[in-house]
């Protein structure tokens, strides 16, 4: 049996990206063959798209690191042909094939079934993304944060993790500040629930400051670097920061003074390799609160596996918002 997949290769200097015919035997091994329905496009999948992204351990690969579909076959006793499931991060799409491809063979620890409630669509416009914000509120409820203890503020707001958080977070009763670059995306972050939209400016103009005036109680951050230094001198006393992401940068130029005079927590959200128990927790969050989410609002754009190519790069010049679905 034969099947499309996208392929990126590099060899020496020369690098590619096309459309391949593959066969399950070209497949790494893996308990559970799947028939893939939907995947998404995150920024690890834009980094895997290009040379020098530093993504992809090992070439050729297929991107993706989101996939839903319906099991083929199955050599684990958990799972079984025609099942609807979902496999996400750990190591798909980076060090074995991913989601954009006709048919995918993964792991059986590493697949979880479609939880209640939720479509195969629906489950890959939620993706990393949406399960790394249900991971943020998770972790920043265990904190003891609750809707009432004061305002919550979600940097890089228009984004796949931004986007699901300002929606998930409203819908649990939170009072959302959104903070975002696009001064055109007012209108799309107050549907999704922000109580008030704010410039990436008013977090961080540039200069940090070791402790500055308390403004938010809590924030989710998948955009880290020198913005969110800026934004933990600002959070509240006792409040916390749970960060995801490092779209602004590696480095954390802060000081110890949020930490020992506030008692702000940094809390580090990791979606990749977190426990199963971990992911169908968060899992079960979003399925509860699937009702009320306006998926079509987080699709900026459904493109097959054949246009995925050409929608890589739009993340990467930050001209998306919420999310990109790849029907295959």
């Amino acid at each position: 049996m034969s099947f499309k997949a996208l392929v990126v290769d590099k060899n020496d200097n020369d690098f590619s990206i096309q459309l391949r015919q593959l066969e399950v035997k070209d497949l790494p091994a893996g308990e559970v063959l799947i028939k893939v329905k939907y995947s998404g496009v995150n920024y690890k999948d834009s980094l895997a798209s290009i040379p020098n992204g530093n993504i992809v351990r090992e070439y050729p690969m297929v991107p993706g690191i989101d996939l839903a579909g319906i099991v083929v076959s199955s050599q684990h006793p958990d799972f079984s042909e025609g099942d609807e499931v979902i496999a996400t991060s750990y190591e798909i799409g980076v060090s074995r094939y991913g989601g954009y491809s006709e048919y995918a063979q993964v792991p059986a620890q590493w697949v979880l079934p479609l939880p209640k409630g939720l479509t195969l669509k629906k489950a890959m416009t939620i993706g990393t993304a949406g399960l790394t914000a249900a991971l943020s509120i998770l972790k920043l409820e265990q904190n003891d944060l609750t809707a009432n203890n004061g305002k919550v503020l979600v940097t890089g707001a228009t984004g796949g993790v931004g986007s699901f958080a300002v929606a998930l977070l409203a819908n649990r009763g939170y009072e959302v500040v959104a903070s975002t670059g696009k001064k055109n995306e007012r209108d799309y972050l107050v549907n999704l629930g922000a109580s008030s939209v704010i410039t990436r400016e008013e977090v961080y103009d540039g200069k940090l400051s070791a402790l500055s005036k308390q403004k938010w109680i809590a924030a989710i951050d998948p955009v880290g670097g020198e913005p969110l230094a800026s934004l933990l001198s600002q959070i509240q006393y006792g409040g916390a920061v749970a960060v995801s992401g490092l779209t602004a940068g590696t480095n954390l130029p802060t000081t110890v003074f949020p930490f020992i005079l506030r008692g702000v927590s940094l809390l580090g959200v990791d979606s990749v390799f977190c426990p199963m128990e971990t992911r169908e927790e968060a899992w079960a969050l979003l399925a509860e609160e699937s009702d009320k989410l306006p998926f079509d609002q987080f699709i900026f754009q459904e493109v097959s596996l054949n246009e995925v190519e050409h929608a890589l790069p739009l993340l990467l010049k930050g001209e998306t918002r919420g999310r990109v679905l790849v029907h295959i």
